[in-house]
């Protein structure tokens, strides 16, 4: 049968409206627009938010001696490796040593040497005559307990350094043997070309000897200037007199600033409004792009991103690279009242299959009514602008929260103009020769460490990889 007589045929047969015409008279259900890139943004709704009249937010903390305990960087060309000479400051012995001249010549001297998995790179109570930059690969820190048998005492990553006090002493032993974990590349530098370099350069032997003679003995445990106090005497004893000193130059964070344009044509916004305002749903789109934005600069900003504001010592490798229960352990470790873990939802699966491996299942804890995993009662919760990186590995974030606490805290400026959200504004531009609506939408915010230990970073942790 043609074609043409069996649509005839059909139609014959029809005996009622069909929908596709009667959609042409009736108003659908339909949803507001959605957006696939909204995430849960824990980070945002856990920080407490701080008021920051003026803009800027100053950290005032006692005073540290700074003892150079930062990465160094190296540049690669093809399988040859070289320090970056500034990057020696890192070294507590050339901290603050501004002699370009003196630190490339130094940095001349370093010999590559590549090592091999399971190689012993030093043992322990053997002098010390090397100082060793690791440009790649984990090495792992072992000692001796109190009845001689081993200790794990940490794993060393990509731009750590050792060996260091041979620089100084003739006399340094090795206080731990280092054992690599996998192959990779050191950068060696005898004691013997440190002390030539010494002999022919006065101004790096005037900074060593002016380094040799800071008042180490006045520090606590964490580089503060000690507080002189006196306790268990009796009697009149003479009591020590004492002050708190403060950082004569307290870092400073100022507001940064996340904006764009909104445009509206007028015509849609006249006749296209119902049954929803389309300005509104343009606006709250761009809003919720605006908030994404500002929690991945809160994470990966080089001023005052979490990843890149966590002090070195803080920092921490992971013990052979997926995400075990020791390694969280370590973590929590490294300071107290824990409030948070932050990890890529990849890094989260990563953490599941660690715990079923060994038989174990994590907390959960309730968080603003949802039940979300945790361990040792401290949630932890997803971010997906934790970055994961091409050899697959990624970071977790443990971080104590709050003033109060001397924690992590957001920094905000609410009572703007135009306030739209606490810290996000929105102006309204005017309307050009197009009949285009403008508006700006700005939100402000930035992110503080009060003291090192309440952040910390659990590094180069391996998401694809598992337990046999």
């Amino acid at each position: 049968m043609p074609v043409e007589a069996a649509n005839e045929a059909q139609q014959d047969q029809q005996l009622s409206l069909s929908t596709a015409a009667a959609r042409n008279l009736a108003t659908t259900t339909k949803s507001v627009p959605q957006m696939q890139g909204i995430t849960s943004r824990w980070l945002l709704k856990v920080l407490p938010w701080v008021q920051t009249e003026g803009g800027v937010y100053r950290v005032n903390r006692r005073l540290t001696y700074t003892v150079g305990d930062g990465r160094i960087e190296f540049v690669k060309t093809g399988s040859r490796v070289q320090v970056i000479p500034r990057e020696l400051g890192e070294l507590a012995v050339l901290r603050g040593f501004e002699d370009v001249d003196v630190l490339t010549e130094l940095a001349g001297r370093f010999a590559q040497r590549d090592f091999e998995a399971g190689e012993v790179l030093a043992e322990e109570g053997t002098p010390v005559d090397h100082i060793y930059l690791l440009a790649h690969g984990k090495v792992q820190k072992t000692g001796s307990g109190a009845y001689g048998e081993p200790t794990r005492l940490g794993v060393l990553g990509d731009g750590d350094h050792f060996g260091e006090q041979s620089l100084l002493s003739e006399d340094a032993t090795w206080e731990y043997t280092l054992k690599a974990v996998t192959a990779g590349t050191l950068l060696i530098l005898p004691r013997r070309e440190f002390t030539s370099l010494l002999d022919n350069s006065p101004v790096l032997r005037e900074h060593v000897e002016a380094f040799a003679a800071l008042p180490r003995q006045r520090q606590n445990d964490r580089g503060e200037a000690e507080i002189a106090v006196a306790s268990g005497h009796s009697g009149e004893a003479e009591l020590p007199g004492t002050f708190v000193d403060y950082e004569l130059n307290p870092r400073e964070y100022e507001l940064s600033v996340a904006q764009t344009v909104l445009r509206v044509h007028t015509r849609v916004a006249d006749l296209y409004n119902k049954p929803m305002n389309q300005t509104e749903q343009q606006l709250r789109l761009t809003i919720e792009a605006l908030r994404e934005r500002q929690e991945h600069e809160m994470i990966n900003n080089r001023e005052f991103g979490l990843l890149h504001n966590a002090e070195y010592n803080q920092r921490i490798q992971t013990h052979s690279g997926p995400p075990t229960p020791d390694d969280l352990d370590e973590l929590l470790s490294r300071r107290r009242g824990s409030k948070f873990f932050f990890a890529h939802p990849r890094t989260i699966a990563a953490i599941g299959r660690e715990l079923n491996a060994r038989g174990l299942y994590p907390d959960h804890v309730d968080l603003f009514g949802n039940h979300v995993p945790a361990w040792r009662g401290v949630p932890i919760l997803p971010c997906n602008k934790i970055p994961i990186t091409k050899e697959r590995t990624s970071s977790i974030i443990v971080m104590r929260t709050g003033e109060e606490d001397q924690g992590v805290i957001g920094l905000h400026q609410t009572g703007i103009p135009d306030e739209y959200e606490p810290g996000l504004s929105v102006r309204f531009m005017g309307i050009d020769e197009k009949a285009i609506i403008s508006y700006l939408v700005t939100t402000y915010y930035s992110a503080a460490v009060l003291v090192p230990d309440a952040l910390g970073v659990l590094e180069n942790v391996e998401i694809s990889r598992g337990r046999d």
